[in-house]
């Protein structure tokens, strides 16, 4: 019996397996619209046998993205040309989740694979917004510090998006907390820098990170399951760390979050991140048993073995995989396979199978 590909449920619904495909950005967008290239991206990885595919982090606000090429989710005609993608995955048998997202400082760059460095303002850029105005860099530009006002008013955005999530067919939203975005720079104190409410005291750094998860909560359909990313630790000290992210992660349990997906890194540059296989899985081992709520392990898990092993012996309830799935859509089924594990597959590919 596999673990890995037995059906795993949270509120009102079930995943066919325990493998979920990260988001990733793809940097593809016309405007926040998602094009061609997200149909195929997302719907292969749903073909592919994944329990559920999640979209790249979805900014709330234009000024929310990492890039002008962002996906983004903050006008009605956005949550439309979510629709097709949204019933394609369904349709082959996953569930549909998407990333709510705000960049914070580390917004208005360019594309990866053209340095990714900051985007000017005369290069159709725009101020980054941040708890604090300290820039991500060297080089980039410094953030606005929200002021309690704006904070209002990115509140009400995550609580739109949430709503045009649920119009485009998604079924499990998450928000992220992770990776040097908005909602983690308010959580690591390498990065918040205030000296109010929202500042300063662990409880006052996850206070504006919780109003946004309760504001999401609100608006999402309570039989709807709903995950937050974290980065649970920011691998320097005197940041962020798994401590902290236990204490968070039980706040987070009472609002009526479902589950924890357990990242780390990326709020401040040059972290020495120790990169390996699995090197990720303990946080959300701790998380899981420590905070108990479910928790997804992310980060390197590339062997279906690795993948089981995980889940078998309850580090984790799900596994999941970003980078893997780039270099394989079908990694599941071929996962299935190794594991001696008989799935279904569709009936177009049955020839291969």
């Amino acid at each position: 019996m596999s673990i890995l590909f037995s059906p795993f449920s949270l509120k009102s619904i079930t995943f066919r397996n325990r493998i979920f495909v990260s988001p990733m950005c793809q940097y593809s967008c016309h405007d926040g619209l998602p094009t061609d290239w997200h149909l195929v991206h997302l719907g292969s990885r749903a073909v592919g046998g994944a329990g559920l595919v999640m979209v790249e982090a979805t900014a709330i606000s234009p000024e929310g993205r990492i890039s002008p090429d962002d996906c983004g989710i903050w006008s009605d005609a956005h949550a439309e040309a979510f629709l097709p993608i949204t019933r394609f995955i369904r349709e082959h048998g996953a569930i549909a989740a998407i990333q709510l997202a705000h960049a914070g400082r580390k917004g208005s760059c360019t594309l990866p694979w053209l340095g990714g460095g900051p985007l000017g303002m005369e290069a159709c850029g725009w101020q980054p917004l941040a708890p604090s105005s300290v820039p991500f860099d060297e080089g980039h530009p410094v953030p606005r510090a929200l002021t309690p006002d704006e904070m209002d008013v990115v509140e009400t955005q995550f609580r739109a998006a949430t709503r045009r999530a649920l119009a485009s067919g998604f079924q499990v939203v998450e928000v992220h907390m992770a990776h040097g975005y908005l909602l983690h720079e308010f959580l690591s104190p390498l990065v918040n820098q205030r000296d109010d409410n929202y500042g300063g005291s662990l409880e006052n750094r996850v206070r504006f990170p919780l109003r946004v998860a309760r504001a999401v909560r609100e608006e999402w359909p309570v039989e709807l399951p709903l995950f937050v990313r974290i980065s649970a630790t920011d691998w320097v000290e005197g940041g962020w760390d798994i401590d902290q992210s236990v204490i968070l992660a039980r706040q987070l349990k009472e609002i009526g979050v479902d589950l924890i997906d357990c990242s780390s890194g990326f709020a401040v540059p040059d972290e020495p991140v120790p990169f390996g296989p699995g090197f990720q899985v303990p946080f959300a081992a701790r998380v899981r048993s420590e905070a108990g709520i479910a928790s997804g392990a992310v980060g390197c898990i590339t062997e279906p073995v690795q993948a089981e092993q995980i889940v078998a012996t309850g580090q984790a309830d799900v596994v999941l995989l970003g980078r893997q799935m780039l270099r394989d859509p079908y990694w599941p089924l071929h996962a299935a396979t190794a594991l001696q594990v008989d799935v279904p597959w569709p009936n177009q590919y049955l020839r291969a199978k």
